[in-house]
């Protein structure tokens, strides 16, 4: 027979208050709590206990205090990771984010579910469902992601959308529900390489001063 771990954890209903579960959210809470405690002046403590906190962080990977999270463990994250103040990653279900993704403040990725049938969610039973990110994502501020969601590469997603659905890679999707708004185009990269091109020559410019 499954434990409820393994229930959770493979996307089906399962009942959160069990011994091993509870083990592991408490281990988060504490590690959480002990985070959102640092102060500036603790960054490698802060990164201690990212590490500490998720199945992986990569390199250069940083959360803003406050942040909550039910497990951590069921967490990946990929090089260069930034996500602002009062992020929520809720991962009864597994959580893959890949590399150079920023998140905006109160960004949720929330995995897990609740039947909609009123009896039986009254039995306390319920479900995590994976979100996929890939790499080379942008999350404004606010933005919620359901559970079964899968984001492409490539993708900015404008703030205060409900992601409720996959979104492909190489476009900007905004709204609730979240929809495509367009592609992401050359003429996009061409324009801000024009911008980027500014700003190093006025810092040239600044330095030679």
């Amino acid at each position: 027979m499954k434990s409820q771990k393994e229930r959770m954890l493979a996307g089906e209903l399962y009942i959160a208050h069990d011994a091993e579960l509870g083990r592991e959210n408490r281990r988060a809470k504490q590690l959480t709590r002990q985070f959102n405690q640092t102060t500036e002046d603790q960054m490698e403590e802060r990164q201690q206990l990212l590490t500490s906190m998720f199945k992986r962080i990569g390199k250069h990977g940083y959360i803003e205090p406050p942040f909550r999270t039910d497990y951590g463990t069921n967490t990946t994250i990929g090089d260069n990771f930034y996500a602002n103040y009062d992020a929520i990653f809720v991962d009864v279900g597994p959580i893959t984010i890949g590399n150079n993704v920023f998140m905006g403040p109160r960004v949720g990725l929330y995995t897990a579910g609740h039947p909609i049938d009123a009896t039986i969610r009254a039995e306390q039973l319920e479900y995590g469902w994976p979100i996929t990110i890939g790499s080379d994502v942008w999350f404004g501020g606010n933005v919620v992601v359901n559970p079964g969601v899968t984001i492409g590469s490539n993708v900015v997603i404008g703030s205060g959308s409900i992601v409720t659905h996959d979104i492909p890679d190489n476009v900007v999707a905004v709204g609730n529900p979240c929809r495509v708004l367009r592609p992401i185009t050359q003429q996009d990269h061409d324009d801000w390489e024009q911008q980027r091109a500014i700003y190093f020559t006025d810092q040239d410019e600044s330095n030679n001063d």
